[in-house]
């Protein structure tokens, strides 16, 4: 008996206990935190590395490009990337004058600005919104055009990341080099010559307004056949211009 009890204990003892089973929602949530790492590691790669390369095609260029191929045009992504002191300083104070005064003090987000879009947004009114040059930025290079919460959420997250690592000169240089100026056209050089047939170099003051003037609808209107409403815009922007500075 004493044999039999001893070759138990020793079986008991050999014997490997079993890993209890992970809850599937532990499983999930390091998967989920697993996504959240790699998203941010890319994000801060891929901002860091535009601090250097310009972005070399954004998603509505190309979404605008099927579009028009859909339509049966003709397929057009017209843009020329100019450095930032090859920009005019014209065509730099009227964006800031135009798109957001105070760009230059701000963390990338308009507190006023925003304040007064969604008390006019309560009352029903139509209104461009709140977005600063900033988060236009975000949303052109790194986002989608189309509004939703979630779009919303990581467009305040890439302006956040542009601000900390980007200078206020490389987001204007960013923004005036990529943004949509007409149908087919984007950047400033580009909308230039397809405007003023001239460079973005040597742009006058109410022709850089002017550009300026269409951007919150440049698949509409026309900065060579503005209307009163873009032209009164354009002689709003071009009287303002001389009381902002620019990123030296």
């Amino acid at each position: 008996m004493a044999i039999k009890r001893s070759r138990l204990k020793t079986t008991k003892k050999n014997t490997p206990k079993k890993k209890p089973k992970r809850h599937w929602k532990h499983k999930v949530g390091i998967w989920i935190a697993r996504i959240v790492i790699l998203f941010i590691g890319f994000s801060l790669f891929w901002v860091l590395l535009l601090t250097v390369m310009n972005p070399p095609v954004t998603y509505l260029q190309l979404k605008r490009g099927f579009e028009r191929k859909a339509a049966g045009k003709t397929w057009k992504i017209e843009k020329k990337w100019l450095d930032y002191d090859e920009l005019s300083d014209n065509l730099k104070r009227a964006a800031i004058a135009g798109e957001d005064a105070h760009f230059l003090t701000h963390n990338g987000f308009d507190t006023d600005a925003i304040k007064q879009a969604f008390e006019k947004n309560l009352a029903g009114k139509k209104l461009r919104g709140g977005s600063t040059i900033s988060q236009q930025v975000a949303k052109n290079v790194f986002l989608w055009p189309e509004r939703s919460w979630l779009r919303k959420g990581l467009e305040t997250y890439f302006t956040v990341l542009i601000e900390t690592f980007w200078s206020k000169k490389r987001i204007l240089e960013v923004y005036l080099n990529v943004i949509e100026m007409g149908q087919g056209v984007y950047g400033a050089e580009a909308a230039a010559r397809y405007y003023f047939q001239k460079s973005a170099k040597s742009l006058t003051r109410k022709e850089a307004a002017l550009i300026i003037a269409i951007l919150p609808s440049p698949q509409k209107w026309d900065a060579r056949r503005p209307s009163a409403y873009i032209n009164r815009r354009a002689n709003s922007i071009v009287r303002y211009m001389n009381y902002y500075t620019i990123p030296k």
